[in-house]
């Protein structure tokens, strides 16, 4: 028996803004989406185009509220291998949240406020 990832969720206020903040910061696209009959909700699925990993956007109707993320102590990482640009891209967008120079990374806020960690390929 064995296991492998398959998605991260996370749930957003806006499903269109998120969808931009992500193919924009981070270059993920939708590929599959699922639409309940009755317009109760949305999913989204990202992909980075080449791993199986994806994220799952979720988008509730009757959820009006911003999301309380708790103490916000979970995070997603992604690699990157260009530090450089995606630094100045993540600056350029005002998204750039925390910043730990002696470990060289950082990380960046999406518009619900979940943090997603930048980290150097190896």
């Amino acid at each position: 028996m064995y296991f492998r990832f398959a998605h991260n969720n996370i749930n957003v206020c806006n499903l269109d803004e998120s969808i931009a903040f992500y193919e924009k910061a981070l270059g993920l696209r939708e590929i599959r989406r699922k639409e309940a009959a009755d317009g109760s909700f949305i999913l989204v699925y990202l992909s980075d185009g080449t791993s199986e990993h994806q994220l799952e956007l979720t988008w509730l109707r009757d959820h009006t509220d911003p999301y309380n993320l708790g103490e916000n102590e979970i995070h997603i990482a992604f690699r990157t291998d260009d530090m450089e640009a995606a630094h100045q891209l993540h600056s350029e967008m005002g998204c750039i949240c925390y910043e730990n120079k002696a470990m060289g990374i950082y990380f960046i806020s999406d518009p619900d406020g979940y943090w997603l960690e930048i980290v150097p390929a190896k």
